[in-house]
């Protein structure tokens, strides 16, 4: 029998709280003593050195409440308008129940286009980072202010997914108003079973979870499998977990009733096999020995270490990177445009905003964003 992990053998988690869980359908308020309970919970992990991040709906709900448009369907300018004034709602409610525990909140508002355009996922990433290094909790919001499309619910999900894949995040936790995935509907079935750990996504598994026609389908359970396999494909644990109770990841930790989707690789070894295998290489970077030493003692390579760029490649394509001897040493992804590259190699970093007229990024390719060969 497969043993379940526990959250606290996780070092980087990804909460992702649903619209239901924090807001109270019949006043349209938010759920503050709820969320109270959670920010402890977060901050009980945030002690203990696990970098926390949060993936929270809820802003159209608040929103629709404080401008009082009626119940059922919004169209999209309403919907956008609803999310405008509920973002500031919520995130001064984070801000405030985080800030209890003397832990800063920081507000991104993404899109899923923000987590597969290689450029804005490199610049959404870079600020995720930034503010864990600064022990700071990222609160990200859907950014449903500038939807150019039906606002969907279920795809914080899917973003959630996304997120925790391209932060490296060991653990996905989807708070949802069900225990986890059981073996036919609950409400249909009194037979059904809580199925509490799932080593591999498999048809059946997602047959288990509904078609279209299904009640858990509709932005429900069929959407967090699919999160599941995103998840789980880039080398993320996944858990399944009801929120409707107070301390939702305490529930967990203590053993309550969820579904663990395992993986059987880490996040950063996923990565360098898909920087490494997956990307179609736009340009060649070709280095001098020195450059070629660091980078194998674990360094970033820098611009003064390149002495030639070959290729169009935009910021955040995969290039090959090669020894003054032609040989490959690995493969990254640039944080320059190909014209800009050229301009400051061999240059140092601090040469840069001179070159460029702006003060851009000190590595030509990040240590994290590149794979040697021997990786």
């Amino acid at each position: 029998m497969t043993t379940s992990p526990t959250l606290s053998g996780f070092r980087r988690i990804v909460v992702k709280i649903g619209s239901s869980l924090l807001v109270d359908g019949a006043k349209g308020t938010l759920k503050r003593h709820w969320l109270e309970t959670l920010g402890q919970d977060i901050a009980r992990h945030a002690a203990r050195g696990a970098d926390m991040l949060i993936v929270s709906s809820g802003a159209i709900a608040l929103g629709r409440t404080m401008l009082k448009l009626p119940k059922g369907p919004l169209e999209l300018e309403q919907s956008q308008a609803a999310a405008s004034i509920g973002q500031i709602a919520l995130a001064r409610a984070w801000s405030e129940v985080l800030g209890a525990h003397a832990i800063v909140a920081g507000q991104i508002l993404l899109t899923l286009n923000d987590t597969e355009e290689r450029r804005r996922y490199l610049n959404a990433r870079s600020t995720i980072e930034t503010l864990l290094g600064f022990r700071a909790v990222p609160v990200v919001n859907e950014n449903d202010t500038v939807a150019t499309d039906e606002i969907r619910y279920g795809d914080n999900d899917r973003l959630a997914a996304r997120v925790a894949t391209m932060i490296g995040a060991d653990c996905l936790v989807l708070l949802s108003d069900i225990d986890g995935l059981y073996s036919a509907p609950p409400h249909l079935d009194p037979q059904a079973k809580l199925i509490p750990v799932v080593p591999r996504i498999t048809r059946e598994i997602e047959s288990v979870a509904g078609g279209a026609a299904s009640e858990l389908s509709r932005g429900g359970m069929a959407t967090k499998v699919e999160a599941g396999k995103i998840a789980t494909t880039a080398g993320t644990t996944m858990v399944i977990a009801s929120g409707k109770y107070d301390h939702p990841l305490g529930r967990i930790e203590a053993g309550g009733p969820c579904t663990w989707f395992l993986t059987s690789t880490q996040p950063v070894t996923s990565r360098k096999k898909w920087i490494a295998g997956a990307l179609e290489p736009r340009g060649v970077l070709w280095l001098d020995a020195g450059a070629v030493d660091a980078l194998r003692a674990g360094k970033s390579l820098l611009p003064a270490g390149v002495r030639k760029v070959e290729g169009a490649f935009e910021r955040g394509d995969a290039v090959v990177i090669r020894g003054a001897d032609g040989a490959e040493i690995g493969r990254g992804l640039v944080a320059f445009d190909g014209i800009e590259a050229a301009q400051i190699i061999g240059r140092s970093s601090r040469a840069i905003e001179d070159i460029l007229g702006y003060k851009g990024r000190a590595a030509m390719v990040h240590r994290d964003d590149l794979v040697l060969g021997s990786e």
